[in-house]
């Protein structure tokens, strides 16, 4: 009898084991099972405030929507479009008209400035939008325009006017846009504009460029002037692409037909 014990007892010791790799196994497999999945959305390059949960186009501009995967930290930057895209995007994304409103500002010297009279009317202008604490589009912003800047020369500040407006006016005083602006060399003809929030917020309501919150500002660019209409392409291109809207503005060859402000 005691062997029968015995031998009972050996084969539960040899079975528990098993038991236990194949229930750890078991909840492995359910563990990895109910790992949640990355959340998975589409926007539009040029129209970051455009979402949507499947593929498709942007009511705005036309442009495909590109993946945003919310599991990364960068969730609310999406791919650079080609080159096709962007001009499509931009042929389609003329605007016949602009009121463009003579709102009291200041520069980045702290002057107080009127906005379309000041910097607008009679010149040929590029305009982007950006914050001085933000560290994802706007350095590659500011970035942009130095290459344009480079690359237009003594264009700017005579023949083209480079302006960058603050979607946070709270926090970018001039003393911060002036000091952010250098980081950029930015010379004579690049003027960096903030203000009252009320004031900044109608202007940016007149330019297109309102959102909710600062962060999902559009990385655009708007190019014209009063003659020739005015063009909003994607602040991210190829410099050269930027250069030749703005060169063929200043020519003539716009085929919209804009009205300015007062």
């Amino acid at each position: 009898m005691k062997l029968i014990t015995v031998a009972l007892l050996v084969c539960a010791l040899a079975v528990m084991p098993t038991q236990a790799y194949q229930s750890s196994k078991t909840l492995a497999k359910k563990s990895g099972q109910s790992k949640p999945k990355s959340q998975v959305s589409y926007s539009c390059p040029m129209h970051p405030e455009v979402k949507a949960k499947s593929k498709g186009k942007c009511p705005k501009c036309g442009m495909d929507l590109r993946v945003v995967d919310h599991s990364d930290a960068a969730s609310h930057e999406v791919d650079t479009p080609t080159s096709a895209e962007i001009a499509k995007a931009s042929s389609s994304d003329q605007l016949s008209k602009m009121n463009i409103p003579d709102t009291e500002l200041l520069d980045q010297n702290g002057r107080k400035i009127h906005f379309y009279t000041d910097l607008v009317k009679g010149q040929t202008v590029a305009i982007n939008f950006i914050f001085t604490t933000c560290t994802t589009i706007c350095p590659p912003l500011g970035a942009t325009f130095a290459r344009v800047q480079k690359e237009l020369g003594d264009k700017v500040g005579r023949d083209v006017r480079l302006i960058s407006i603050s979607v946070d006016p709270a926090t970018d005083t001039p003393e911060r846009l002036k000091a952010w602006g250098e980081k950029f060399h930015a010379a004579e003809g690049w003027t960096f504009v903030t203000g009252n929030k009320p004031e900044m917020d109608e202007l940016l309501r007149a330019l297109g460029a309102s959102s909710a919150r600062r962060e999902d500002h559009s990385p655009t660019v708007l190019i014209g002037n009063d003659a020739q209409g005015w063009t909003r392409t994607y602040g991210l291109a190829n410099t050269s692409q930027l250069v030749q809207i703005i060169n063929e503005v200043m020519a003539g060859k716009s085929t919209s037909t804009a009205e300015g402000s007062n």
